[in-house]
């Protein structure tokens, strides 16, 4: 990142005021914090792409834009974790490192060895890649992938460089509007394929859609993860527990200013009301659908 760039958007950005104090209070809870209840940015991304499909568009973001913004974590003195360190951390009560942050990816994209990964390299960053396996090229492949995809190869060369591999379901359906023997394969041989491809099963998962449910954790766990990931876009905490922690997006439309501001956890509300108001509709479709779906499996 050039030093203007760095200049215009500096760590701190300033001492929130107005509406921004009052977003950021929000966000804090409105009280000193304890040293176990620290926010931490877990940031969310797909694609990294110059010319993405059109159905990966929204939610990627361009190489350069991802090196600036790796740029920035390096400038404002961030911290790197995977999420199993994290995770791990959090289970043991151990401190955490100045500013920690967590740099995941979605999915499986070709475009996070072709692209993101030199950027990681060169910056000493560790990450997380969640794939899901049935969208990833090779033998076990079952098709329906949005964009290209990593292979194999390129998996086990990002877990060789550090980077940790997650699981994200075989065919990324909506977990919570499975069946139980469904829902139990999907994750199942998610996990056997990572640790059979990689010699190492996953211990982290990331819910496809962000979607899930006290049932859906209670799978994920019993399926052998250790910890788990939603969305949410507000900073993740503790006391969420290690099967729901949330994390913010970043998106094609997400420039330097608000970026800024998901590293120092600052001022967050206002830049995620319109995900938070699609998040509380489609739960409302998706328990009504499992409720027609109980009232037809008790009619048969």
């Amino acid at each position: 990142m050039s030093g203007d760039l760095l200049s215009r958007y500096p760590p701190g950005g300033g001492a929130p005021r107005g509406r921004a104090a009052r977003a950021t209070a929000g966000e804090t809870g409105g009280r000193a914090r304890r040293p176990d209840d620290q926010p931490v940015p877990i940031l969310m991304y797909h694609a990294v792409a110059r010319s993405p499909a059109a159905a990966t568009r929204a939610l990627s973001v361009t190489p350069d834009a991802f090196a600036g913004q790796m740029a920035m974590v390096t400038a404002y003195g961030c911290t790197p974790l995977t999420t199993a360190q994290l995770a791990a951390r959090w289970r043991t009560g151990r401190p955490l490192p100045p500013r920690p942050v967590l740099i995941t990816f979605d999915d499986g994209y070709e475009g996070v060895y072709r692209h993101a990964l030199p950027v990681l390299a060169e910056l000493a960053l560790p990450a997380t890649v969640f794939v899901t396996t049935g969208w990833l090229r090779g033998r076990h492949e079952a098709g329906g992938a949005p964009d290209r995809m990593l292979d194999w190869g390129q998996v086990r060369e990002l877990a060789a460089a550090g980077v940790e591999i997650g699981g994200h379901s075989h065919t990324h359906p909506q977990l919570d509007q499975l069946a139980p023997g469904r829902l139990a394969t999907e994750l199942a041989y998610c996990r056997e394929l990572v640790g059979a491809e990689l010699g190492t099963a996953p211990t982290s998962f990331a819910y496809p859609f962000g979607y899930s449910d006290r049932r859906v954790r209670q799978a994920v766990r019993a399926a052998g993860y250790a910890q788990s990931l939603a969305v949410g876009n507000v900073p993740a905490r503790r006391a969420q527990g290690p099967y729901a922690l949330r994390r913010v997006t970043v998106r094609r439309s997400t420039g330097p200013e608000l970026f800024g501001r998901l590293l120092e956890c600052r001022a967050l509300t206002r830049a995620y009301a319109p995900d938070r108001a699609l998040t509380r509709g489609y739960a409302v479709v998706r328990r009504t659908r499992q409720a027609r779906r109980k009232v037809l499996r008790t009619r048969g």
